[in-house]
């Protein structure tokens, strides 16, 4: 077990103790004190938000790893899409090779410029999964938004991670949680997830619980116990697979297969459950969260892979005609979310 996987393992064992985790949050008070004075500096207005011409949505997380914010965000774009708005989504780029010091046009929403490799995983998802979307990546939010509004007409700016990026301003500040997880110990990084201390949740417009373990039940208890903890709004977000389909061909994979299982997200475990439901895995294979693939790495698999779509994005230069994705489906309804 890597130095990783292994912090990550303590952020959600509340029981954890030893040295090392007392290491950790020694190093948490460091990072609490930072996190704090920057956003006091922004409560008081001695940091000022910018506001720019067009409807603004973050969609969020206060935990790091992967809670499903990205097809939160293309449901949340198609539906403006419908609604005859021209939408940019704007992330970080993480993963991808073009510099984020400037903003990259990756989706004008008819044409899309780079490939998974440069734009990164995320962004390259949403280009091709939304083609009627402009896609943007840039470290700096505010500026990559200007652009979106001045250059390419964009009435609507929804910000992939964007709960921490306090400099632009937002209308809507959406943020997940998972329904099995949930602020796992509770402390801030590195001796646990939370990117922010708890002054962050008074920010929280909108509470959306990912539910992924098919416990509707309990993830409804969950939403209204948060949701009167934090006051705010709680929704829940069921999220199951789809189908599992050939990333060439297009062509479904019939249930009981045997496969090897491949992924570089946030959150491996909850994929693996997933494919377990679906068909035999013989291997798991996890690599570091948007992680760029080598042609040697896929090679050393023999037989059926079967990944998540973030990943093959990934994986469609190799050409590989046994490579899988497996299709997630959520149900969640926005307008009442958006409050429209």
């Amino acid at each position: 077990m890597d130095l990783k996987t292994k912090i990550t393992k303590l952020h959600y064992d509340k029981s954890a103790k030893g040295l090392f985790v007392d290491m950790l949050e020694f190093f948490s008070i460091f990072y609490g004190v930072v996190s704090s004075l920057r956003n006091k500096l922004y409560d008081r207005g001695i940091l000022k938000s910018v506001k720019v011409d067009a409807k603004v949505i973050s969609v969020g997380n206060i935990t790091t790893g992967g809670v499903g914010k990205t097809p939160l965000v293309a449901k949340l774009a198609q539906y403006y899409i419908n609604q005859d708005e021209k939408v940019a989504v704007i992330t970080r780029g993480y993963g991808g090779k073009l510099s984020n010091k400037k903003v990259n046009l990756i989706s004008d929403g008819v044409n899309v410029y780079f490939e998974a490799e440069d734009a990164g995983d995320e962004a390259y998802w949403h280009a091709i999964n939304n083609p009627m979307c402009c896609v943007l990546t840039c470290k700096d939010r505010v500026k990559a938004a200007k652009y979106a509004v001045k250059t390419l007409g964009c009435s609507v700016i929804i910000l992939d991670d964007g709960f921490q990026h306090r400099k632009i301003a937002r209308d809507i500040d959406i943020v997940l949680v998972d329904s099995e997880l949930g602020f796992g110990n509770e402390k801030l990084l590195p001796a646990g997830p939370l990117r922010e201390g708890k002054e962050a949740f008074a920010r929280i417009n909108k509470l959306v619980v990912v539910n992924k373990s098919g416990n509707e039940e309990r993830a409804g208890k969950y939403a209204k116990i948060l949701g009167k903890k934090l006051n705010c709004p709680a929704f829940v977000c069921n999220t199951q697979p789809d189908y599992i389909y050939n990333i060439v061909s297009g062509e479904q994979l019939a249930s009981g297969e045997a496969v090897t299982a491949m992924c570089a997200i946030g959150q491996p475990e909850q994929f693996f459950r997933f494919l377990e439901g679906r068909c035999e895995v013989i291997k798991k294979v996890v690599y570091d969260d948007h992680h760029l693939y080598k042609k040697s790495e896929i090679d050393d698999i023999k037989g059926m892979i079967v990944t998540t779509e973030k990943d093959a994005v990934k994986l469609e230069q190799f050409n590989r005609k046994d490579i899988y994705a497996m299709k997630l489906k959520i149900d969640l309804d926005v307008k009442s979310l958006i409050g429209e």
